[in-house]
Formats: C-alpha cells, sequence, structure tokens
C-alpha cells in the first residue's frame, strides 16, 4: 500500500507499507533531492566539466523528483539531457499526479513529464528539445544499456531494507555503466559503500548531508 504524506519542508514524498520507508526524507522531499543529487551530482559535475550534452542514470527511479529537478536546470541552462532511470516497480501515474512537484518546475515541464511517463516507461520518450526520458522498468541486475553515463543517482531505499541493492554484486553492476571520471552519488555513507566503491576504482568524497544526516557520498570513477 502506498500513502502520500507531507514532509517538514511542505514538499510530499511515498510512504510505502511493504517497504515500510518513505521515497524520500521526512525532513524534506524537494530540500533532500536539490542538495543530494542536483547540487552535490549535476551542479559539481558541470563545475568539473563543461559539458552540453549529459547523460543520467539513476538506480531507484521512484517518483521522478530528481529527474524534474535535473531537467528544470538543464532547460533552464540550455543542457540537452537524457535520463534512464532504473525502477523495478514503477507508480501509477495517479499517484504521480498528486505529489504536487508542478510547484518546484516549469509547469510545461510538468505537463510534459505527465504526458509521456507512462510510455516512457521501457521506451525512450522525448519531453522537449532539451530532454529525453526512459524509465527501465527492471531490477537493477538486470539492467542493460549499450552506452556509459556521466552521472549516476543511487536512490535505492536504504540498505537495512534492501541490503540486496547495495551490496558488491549490485554496486558494480550498476557502476559499469559510468563513463570513466563520471560522478557517482547518493544520500547514504557507510563503510561497506565506502569499501564496495574503492574496489571498483572511485575517489570517494565525504560531504555534507541533507537536512538530518550530518555526511553522504560522492565517488569519482578513475
Amino acid at each position: 500500500m502506498l500513502h502520500l504524506i507531507t514532509t517538514s519542508d511542505g514538499s510530499k514524498t511515498i510512504f510505502n507499507d511493504e517497504v515500510g520507508e518513505n521515497y524520500h526524507s521526512h525532513h524534506g522531499a524537494f530540500q533532500e533531492s536539490t542538495h543530494v543529487f542536483l547540487n552535490s551530482g549535476l551542479k559539481y559535475l558541470l563545475q568539473t566539466k563543461s559539458i552540453p550534452n549529459i547523460s543520467i542514470l539513476e538506480v531507484g527511479f521512484g517518483t521522478g523528483l530528481n529527474f524534474l529537478l535535473s531537467a528544470d536546470f538543464c532547460i533552464d541552462n540550455s543542457l540537452h539531457l537524457n535520463y534512464t532511470g532504473i525502477e523495478a516497480f514503477p507508480l501509477p501515474n495517479s499517484i504521480i499526479c498528486e505529489t504536487g512537484y508542478k510547484a518546484y518546475i516549469n509547469s510545461s515541464l510538468w505537463d510534459n513529464f505527465l504526458a509521456i511517463y507512462s510510455s516512457s516507461i521501457n521506451s525512450e520518450k522525448e519531453l522537449n528539445p532539451y530532454c529525453k526520458l526512459n524509465i527501465a522498468h527492471c531490477k537493477l541486475v538486470d539492467f542493460k544499456a549499450d552506452k556509459q553515463f556521466d552521472l549516476l543517482y543511487f536512490d535505492a531505499f536504504a540498505s537495512k531494507l534492501q541490503p540486496e541493492m547495495w551490496n558488491d554484486e549490485a554496486l558494480s553492476h550498476a557502476c559499469k555503466f559510468l563513463k570513466k571520471g563520471g560522478v557517482f552519488v547518493t544520500y547514504a555513507i557507510t563503510g561497506n559503500l565506502k569499501r564496495s566503491l574503492k574496489n571498483l576504482g572511485f575517489k570517494i568524497e565525504k560531504i555534507p548531508g541533507a537536512l538530518g544526516k550530518r555526511e553522504m557520498l560522492r565517488a569519482v570513477k578513475l
């Protein structure tokens, strides 16, 4: 069972009864996505590289908030975005509509997203001249792609709830789709995660976390 809840910053997220967890931090869905993925991921990447065409792979597409904030930024800055989200259990369009994320992005982007959301599952769709979206309806270990990405958003449920998403096999599989010099970013930071990424050839960085978390992890593939 899925329930919409309002987080501390006024933005909405979803509570999944089966997993026993929110899709975003209860301290604020909007602030977490902005801090962890947009600011610490996409904007950081663009500070280190001047690339007009950006490809992002997200593990755990969920409500689409990370995509929407990233797409909105790219449109505002005339950057081209090719975005692939892995999601084993895509949310129904009716729930996506109720999140209210229109308040945080360009209204035309929101309307286009709702229009193509269902059809973008297992099929790349163009939202506008700047953004393309494909939602891979599969488990992480079953994901396949014939390209590599500039940026990896790792936004699976916490390791205590879904340990299979954070083990060496899962991380290795996800990271093989990241380009050399590509950036891996996640809200989490654990000893096992750091060791796994170091073994996979990443430079690890601990940075301040979103509200409610002292630290988070960012890593660059060497």
